[in-house]
């Protein structure tokens, strides 16, 4: 009998990381695509890049990853040009992130949702669709980031086995 292949949401705090979720996301993911499996991810920085990159590395072609955004790519990348002019984020992170997304839509594995704005009600309703799209969820939770909490909540609401890896970091600055 042939097994159907899996999509594992891929959930993470974007403010702050640690080596150890770097090394536990790292080990995780790559699990998954070596047994054919495939990502979901919501798009954002960090732990969702890194996925992607990690996703992109096993399958050039994007065959093993969706990335799910809440807006048109073209809202996305404005909204996060405008987070760096704030100084949330860095440019380079902003243009990294929104190089990685063209990227990502040019192998028609980018899913975008119908909202026309960038904010943490869409970034929650983003956090749904991404464990709708999964049948499993690996979670890294940074100082007990609210949307990675968001998006477990939502998991295990829907039966789906998560997987949550939890870490304690001081805030770092850009």
């Amino acid at each position: 009998m042939i097994e159907r292949m899996k999509w594992i949401g891929v959930s993470g705090s974007w403010r702050t990381s640690c080596p150890e979720m770097e090394r536990d996301l790292e080990r995780e993911v790559e699990k998954v695509l070596e047994r054919g499996d495939g990502i979901v991810t919501g798009g954002a920085l960090n732990v969702d890049y890194e996925a992607t990159t990690l996703a992109l590395s096993h399958f050039p072609n994007g065959s093993r990853l969706k990335v799910i955004l809440p807006t048109s790519l073209d809202d996305y990348s404005a909204h996060y040009r405008k987070r760096a002019d704030e100084g949330v984020i860095t440019h380079e992170q902003a243009e990294k992130l929104i190089k990685q997304l063209e990227t990502v839509n040019k192998l028609g594995s980018l899913v975008t949702m119908e909202y026309s704005k960038v904010d943490l009600e869409t970034y929650f309703l983003r956090n749904s669709k991404v464990v709708e799209e999964s049948d499993e969820l690996l979670a890294f939770q940074i100082n007990e980031s609210g949307g990675v909490q968001d998006t477990v909540d939502k998991a295990r609401s829907r039966k789906i086995p998560v997987k949550l890896f939890t870490y304690k970091v001081e805030e770092q600055e850009l």
